[in-house]
């Protein structure tokens, strides 16, 4: 997902945010009771909750030896999980409705099933796990939180439209999956990127830490609260969560966020830092964003670098003098002739 700084645009997630460059709230996820094993069925009152019996088998048919992690989902968010003994496990639920089963167990690929369950009855689910090829895990990987079928294609259609630039409708559809599945993190980005076209960086902030805290491993919401904090002025809260979401993609760094890091640390005039990330994100942005160029220069001014500043405001003048930017970076390369800084070339 990515992030483009100029003239207050860039963008996330390859849809365009309009900014000028929020306490963290709890998630509160809804009770659950504790998983049960199936020997505790009979041992249970059920009165008018509902019931949900998994048994994870292996390829061959047999119950799975290995302890398996089952997670229960309802439009996205973690009602309740527990551990197989036997290859069984049991769950009382809250209410009746539509939720999703996550089975993962080491050694073993991960599977999940969508369950409705209209009625207050007791519902059996089987899953057949499939060894995998190489099998040299200690612990069960699970996956993360699912979205329902409705609330993933309200997701969808929400940054499709953010990508075109239709901010009502991008309302619309974040409005519809934050009704579907008003806890799972994809969501709550989407969300927090809807309120940072509209400007509403308080508000983003709010629902993107919730998605931080959802999924702290979302690299995308990661960058996009930095940037929710940064347009606060909250340049120290920012940089964290930035450079979370750069060591999240540690092997494919994303240039926006570099760019928007450095930026913050520029205003905080960690000028060492800014130069050297600012390059960075001016190199991986193959071309895409030269503006970048102008914080690289100021960045170098400010640490005593004159003649590299120089060079690049040279290079910026001759490679694009047709951008706005040109007279201001003009003004700087005269200031430091002006100055004794460089020699006038």
């Amino acid at each position: 997902m990515q992030f483009l700084r100029f003239m207050n645009r860039r963008k996330i997630g390859g849809v365009m945010v309009v900014s000028a460059i929020a306490a963290a709230m709890a998630v509160v996820l809804p009770a659950a009771a504790v998983a049960q094993d199936s020997s505790a069925e009979t041992n249970m009152f059920r009165g008018d909750r509902p019931e949900i019996s998994v048994t994870v088998r292996d390829s061959g048919g047999a119950e799975i030896a290995t302890p398996a992690t089952v997670k229960i989902y309802r439009s996205g968010v973690p009602t309740d999980q527990g551990q197989t003994r036997k290859g069984r496990v049991f769950f009382m639920l809250a209410s009746t409705g539509e939720y999703t089963v996550q089975v993962s167990a080491t050694g073993y690929e991960s599977s999940q099933k969508d369950i409705a369950i209209p009625v207050a009855l007791k519902t059996e689910v089987e899953f057949s796990l499939k060894r995998k090829a190489e099998a040299n895990e200690t612990t069960g990987v699970p996956a993360g939180p699912v979205l329902a079928p409705k609330a993933k294609e309200a997701f969808e259609k929400g940054l499709q439209a953010l990508s075109a630039g239709n901010i009502k409708d991008a309302q619309k559809y974040s409005g519809e999956a934050m009704n579907l599945a008003p806890g799972h993190p994809d969501v709550l980005y989407l969300q927090g990127v809807v309120d940072l076209n509209l400007r509403n960086f308080a508000d983003a902030q709010d629902v993107l830490e919730k998605a931080t805290q959802v999924d702290p491993m979302h690299a995308r919401a990661q960058a996009a609260l930095g940037m929710a904090l940064s347009d606060q002025g909250k340049y120290e809260e920012a940089i964290p969560a930035l450079e979370k979401s750069l060591e999240l993609n540690a092997g494919n760094p994303n240039w926006e966020t570099q760019y928007a890091l450095a930026q913050a640390d520029y205003k905080l005039e960690k000028y060492p830092e800014a130069a050297k990330t600012a390059q960075s994100a001016l190199s991986n942005s193959n071309g895409k964003a030269p503006e970048i160029e102008l914080l690289v220069a100021q960045s170098l001014v400010a640490t005593g670098k004159y003649d590299e500043a120089a060079q690049g405001l040279r290079d910026y003048l001759k490679n694009h003098s047709d951008r706005p930017d040109a007279a201001k970076a003009k003004r700087w390369l005269d200031r430091l002739v002006a100055d004794g800084k460089v020699a006038k070339n």
